[in-house]
C-alpha cells in the first residue's frame, strides 16, 4: 500500500530547490509553494499547471494564506514582506530592510480580517487590506507567531518565553509567559486556552490559559520543527520524534499523562505534522520522505507517500481537508487527492 496514494491520486512536480513552506489559500481552489531560492509554485487544484513567480531575491521564508478568499503572503530573508493574488500578481506591504521577514501570519472569520508578520524583535500587525495597526516589541528576535482567540490575541515564541498581546489593545506591554531558554516556534489552542512552545532542547513547553500554570513536555531524540492542536483541541500534535507524538489535552492532560505515539516503526525522525482542518486526524512527514495519515481515535496510519524523495519540509491540508499537500528538501511537491474522484498524475 505505500506510495499507492501519490501513485494513483497525485499531482507532482520537481523544482530543484528547497521548499520552504506550503498552504492552501482560504477557498482551498489554490495551492502555494515556497522554495529556498526565491520562487512561489502555484497550481489551482482543479487546473493542470505549475505557475512559478520569481517573488523574493533569496530564501522565501514564510508563507501563509491570506485573509482574502484568495491570494497568500509571504516573509523573505530581503526583508519584504509581499501579497501574492491567484494571478501571480505581487504587492508589496512593508520593506524591512535587513531585517528577516521569518514569520507570516493571517486571520478571517466574519467581519475580522488581520494579517501579521515578524521582522527581528518586532510583529506588525495589519488589517486585510494591508495597513499598518500597530507594532509589538519583544525582548529578542521572535522565532513563531500565532493569531487565535478569534482574532482577538496574537502570540509570539522568542528567548526566554512567550508573549500574548490583545489585537484591539493600545497596552505597551504583553501578558509574558516565561520559562528560560530558547523557544523556537508557538501553537495556540484553539480556545486559547493554551499557548504551546517548541525548545531548542528537545522539548515542548506550555502555559494553561489564561492563568499562565506551567506543562512541560520532554522526551524527543530531536528537536520538534513542527507542532499544532487537533480542531477540537483535545491533541497536540508534534514532531521530533520517529513517532507522531500527540498530547492529551483533556482529562487534567497533558501532566501527568502520558503522550499517544503514532505511525513508528522505521526510525525517521518526523519532520512535519498537519492536524486535518475538520476531523482528529493528522498528517505527518518524516526525514525519509515518507508522508502518512493517522487516524487519532482508531489509531489507524494510511500510507500516502513512501521513502526516497528527501526530507518533508513542508505539509499543509486544504481549507475542507480533502487534499494534503507536501513538499520536500530535494525540491519534490505533490498534491494528493482523498475525494472519491481520482486527479491522476501531473
Amino acid at each position: 500500500m505505500s506510495g499507492i496514494l501519490l501513485e494513483q491520486r497525485g499531482l507532482t512536480g520537481e523544482f530543484g530547490a528547497f521548499i520552504t513552506g506550503a498552504g492552501f489559500d482560504r477557498e482551498g481552489r489554490q495551492i502555494a509553494f515556497a522554495t529556498g531560492d526565491g520562487r512561489i509554485i502555484l497550481r489551482a487544484v482543479e487546473g493542470d499547471e505549475w505557475q512559478v513567480v520569481e517573488l523574493h531575491d533569496g530564501a522565501v521564508l514564510a508563507l501563509a494564506p491570506d485573509a482574502a478568499r484568495q491570494g497568500f503572503l509571504t516573509g523573505g530573508d530581503d526583508g519584504a514582506f509581499r501579497r501574492i493574488a491567484s494571478d501571480g500578481e505581487v504587492t508589496d506591504i512593508a520593506d524591512f530592510g535587513m531585517k528577516w521577514v521569518e514569520n507570516v501570519a493571517s486571520f478571517a472569520h466574519r467581519k475580522t480580517s488581520l494579517i501579521a508578520c515578524s521582522a527581528g524583535k518586532r510583529v506588525t500587525l495589519y488589517d486585510g487590506a494591508g495597513g499598518m495597526i500597530r507594532d509589538f516589541t519583544h525582548p529578542s528576535t521572535v522565532t513563531g507567531i500565532a493569531l487565535g482567540g478569534k482574532g482577538k490575541r496574537i502570540a509570539a515564541s522568542h528567548y526566554n518565553g512567550a508573549s500574548v498581546w490583545f489585537t484591539s489593545s493600545k497596552a505597551e506591554k504583553p501578558q509574558g509567559l516565561e520559562w528560560k531558554g530558547s523557544h523556537t516556534g508557538i501553537a495556540v489552542h484553539p480556545d486559547f486556552a493554551a499557548v504551546v512552545t517548541a525548545m531548542q532542547e528537545n522539548a515542548l513547553h506550555g502555559w494553561k490559559m489564561p492563568d499562565g500554570q506551567h506543562m512541560r513536555m520532554s522526551g524527543y531524540p530531536a528537536k520538534c520543527e513542527s507542532l499544532g492542536f487537533t480542531r477540537s483541541g483535545r491533541w497536540l500534535a508534534s514532531a521530533g520524534a520517529d513517532t507522531i507524538v500527540l498530547w492529551p489535552f483533556f482529562g487534567g492532560g497533558p501532566m501527568g499523562k502520558p503522550p499517544l505515539e503514532l505511525a513508528g516503526g522505521n526510525g525517521a525522525i518526523v519532520k512535519r505534522v498537519a492536524c486535518h482542518p475538520q476531523h482528529e486526524v493528522v498528517a505527518a512527514g518524516f526525514a525519509d520522505g515518507e508522508v502518512v495519515v493517522a487516524d487519532i481515535a482508531r489509531e489507524r496510519i494510511l500510507p500516502v507517500a513512501e521513502p526516497g524523495r528527501g526530507a518533508i519540509s513542508a505539509l499543509c491540508w486544504s481549507p475542507d481537508g480533502g487534499r494534503l499537500g507536501f513538499g520536500t528538501e530535494t525540491g519534490f511537491i505533490a498534491i494528493v487527492d482523498f475525494s472519491e474522484k481520482n486527479t491522476g498524475k501531473g
